[in-house]
């Protein structure tokens, strides 16, 4: 018995089944496997297993992994950015989920790489949590089109956790009618919605998820 392949089969069953029940098909959301505090020969596992995309908190632990990686993984960046880190965001990671001001946009673009990104919305509230609020977001959109290697791809968002996923289904859905307000408003084609983790993502997929990140429940608890 493998726990990891079993893991991974058993995540990839769920998201099908809550696709079909949104109407979508399990090609229609990605799943990104959080690799924050799990090994490189663990990461290397779940890539043999059918993981092709992951998602680390931070930029130092991320570095060493990703350098050491010689498969071909899509990386995202899926934690808050601190501005002095950003010259490594811009080398190691294809995406990045957790843009939540303007001044990481204006870095990102120095360095001259194509960069896709999400920006991340606090919707509930929690000071707790990272994100801009929809003025915030509005105020970066505005001026995302002056940015030449930013391509800006959709919402991000993390519920608070809770016993009851269908506590925080209001959430989800709030993120997906931001997306088509925000689209309108601003004449874009924003279509990724990444949000939904190991206790919430079936919801979060009901309610119109394109990226779950997904760590405990593949990787199993960690310190």
């Amino acid at each position: 018995m493998n726990d990891l392949k079993d893991s991974i089969d058993i995540i990839k069953t769920k998201i099908r089944d809550a696709s079909i029940r949104s109407g979508r098909t399990e090609d229609d959301v990605l799943l990104i496997g959080v690799t924050k505090n799990v090994d490189l020969e663990r990461i290397r596992q779940a890539y043999n297993y059918g993981i092709r995309d992951f998602g680390e908190n931070y930029v130092q632990e991320a570095r060493k992994k990703i350098e050491a990686f010689t498969e071909g993984a899509t990386w995202h960046m899926i934690g808050h950015i601190q501005t002095n880190k950003i010259k490594y965001i811009s080398r190691l990671f294809q995406w990045v989920h957790s843009v939540d001001r303007l001044e990481v946009l204006e870095i990102l673009n120095r360095y001259g790489r194509e960069m896709k990104v999400l920006f991340e919305l606090n919707i509930s509230g929690e000071q707790s949590k990272h994100g801009a609020s929809q003025d915030d977001v509005k105020r970066i959109l505005e001026k995302v089109r002056t940015f030449e290697f930013i391509e800006p791809l959709g919402l991000m968002t993390m519920a608070p956790y809770v016993e009851n996923p269908e506590d925080v289904r209001w959430i989800f859905r709030r993120m997906r009618e931001m997306l088509t307000e925000l689209n309108k408003e601003f004449g874009l084609n924003m279509k990724e919605l990444s949000m939904g983790m190991s206790s919430d993502f079936e919801v979060a997929i009901e309610e119109g998820s394109t990226m779950v990140r997904i760590g405990t429940a593949i990787f199993g608890e960690r310190h």
